[in-house]
């Protein structure tokens, strides 16, 4: 039995809630090793009555491979001290405990799991599971108005640079919803849409208007409006990591210096504050995106009443947040407390591009932007890079780190704004994206698709994957 590789501890990630008297129970062992794995436990009350049941090897990686199985109680879930029965492939039974791997049948060091709090239970909107996302970048997807293009916008379908604009706006994706409806979409994603600097609008100047370019509020009550009506949900991009120079606090803190009442909503290193990343946090060494200080209460309470507005305001179906892994986790969790308490139904989307437990949680997340399945498709299909057994190990150890539950609704995209066209990756091959596309559509979670790849659009990374429709 090979003792280093089993794992298992009384925290979220190995025991969890499904409901107040229902618990899911994990255990990773070395991958091919453990013939039968046996869950022994008990009410602390009477440890007379220990029941067992047997957990199955539900995932395998290319190290690991991990158990897990469902405690149904008969009244909410308290007091439950446990252990495991671990038989390995030359039928050596061990136990395994709080203390480590016994060859005896333990008498103490027990696991233990206390009690279900009603906030424990991993909740999430039921409409979000499968659900289909069609992420729109509006400045590109369709110019409905030409009345509020910017000065000095290009023709469209020239090719994108990061400073001119096309024309693209609110009225051009009313247009096209029927299209979208067709196509099968069940949820659009825009990228931001409040007004902003620079074409893609992520150097936020006011959270409460939507950007003229785009269009008005009442143009965006009418794209609502709208999608409601063919059954199609819609999710704001919320950019609450940083701003754009122009926001009104930030433009104030430029003005008066140390004597700003906004000097703490940023990162401030030294005065006198003028636009340089000598002078500030910003995203990337990027001056003109000053980054919030979202520990800050008063941050913190602006973040809320932003989310708190359009939801009430215009009924959207809820957020995809920007570089979310970044923020203080204080604001996804007051924001969850706050939001669910009276809008269960609405969606929080997070971006990180890496492993997010500690956002899936079931305090922070709904589910997350999966970079980590896009980044496996494009090495197995279109970078042919890896094996198909790099593939699965791949994809198995990602789904054994989260939750069933979360599983069913991660945002399962091959591209996006931020990457290249996953046709570009395939060098134009149009049957290898046809072939990730029907992976994707396949596998647990919710697919993503970045507007026009349904039509073949193609691109290198940022700006090029921002073509027009």
């Amino acid at each position: 039995m090979k003792k280093e590789a089993i794992q298992h501890f009384n925290t979220e990630e190995y025991i969890y809630p499904v409901k107040r008297n229902e618990l899911v129970f994990k255990i990773r062992c070395a991958k091919k090793d453990i013939s039968k794995c046996i869950l022994v436990y008990w009410d602390r009350t009477k440890p007379e009555n220990q029941k067992k049941q047997e957990l199955k090897c539900c995932y395998r990686d290319g190290l690991f491979d991990y158990f897990q199985g469902k405690i149904i109680f008969h009244q909410i879930a308290r007091y439950q001290k446990y252990y495991f029965e671990l038989t390995d492939s030359s039928g050596n039974m061990m136990y395994y405990t709080a203390n480590g791997l016994q060859q005896v049948i333990p008498k103490s060091g027990f696991f233990e799991y206390l009690y279900v709090n009603g906030t424990d239970v991993i909740t999430f909107p039921e409409w979000a599971k499968g659900v289909i996302y069609y992420q729109i970048f509006p400045e590109r997807f369709c110019n409905g108005n030409r009345g509020n293009d910017p000065e000095g916008c290009k023709p469209w379908g020239t090719l994108p640079d990061r400073e001119h604009h096309m024309g693209g706006d609110l009225q051009g994706i009313i247009q096209k919803i029927p299209y979208l409806k067709e196509l099968g979409i069940e949820c659009i994603y825009l990228n931001p849409i409040f007004e902003a600097d620079f074409n893609h609008k992520y150097a936020t100047t006011d959270y409460f208007k939507i950007d003229s370019q785009f269009g008005t509020e009442e143009t965006f009550r009418e794209l609502v409006d709208t999608c409601h009506s063919y059954g199609i949900r819609i999710v704001l991009d919320g950019v609450f990591n940083h701003t754009g120079v122009h926001f009104k606090p930030f433009q104030d803190v430029l003005e008066k210096q140390e004597k700003s009442r906004y000097v703490k909503w940023f990162h401030i290193n030294h005065y006198p504050v003028e636009p340089s990343h000598h002078n500030y946090e910003c995203v990337g060494a990027y001056k003109w995106m000053p980054k919030l200080d979202t520990s800050n209460p008063e941050v913190r309470e602006f973040i809320l009443k932003v989310m708190f507005y359009w939801i009430d305001h215009y009924g959207i179906d809820g957020w995809r947040l920007d570089v979310a892994d970044e923020v203080d986790p204080s604001v996804w969790e007051e924001a969850r407390i706050q939001i669910k308490e009276k809008y269960p139904d609405k969606i929080l989307l997070g971006e990180t591009w890496g492993y997010a437990g500690k956002m899936l949680r079931g305090n922070q997340m709904d589910s997350v932007m999966n970079y980590v399945f896009r980044d496996a498709l494009r090495d197995y299909i279109a970078e042919k890079s890896i094996s198909v057994t790099e593939f699965d190990s791949r994809l198995n150890h990602m789904l054994a780190y989260y939750k069933d539950e979360t599983n069913c609704l991660l945002y399962n995209l091959i591209d996006s704004h931020d990457t290249e066209r996953f046709l570009y990756l395939c060098r134009e091959d149009k049957t290898l994206l046809k072939l990730a596309v029907a992976f994707q559509i396949l596998f647990p979670g919710s697919p993503a698709i970045y507007y026009g790849d349904e039509v073949g659009m193609t691109g290198d990374n940022d700006p090029d994957c921002r073509r027009c429709m």
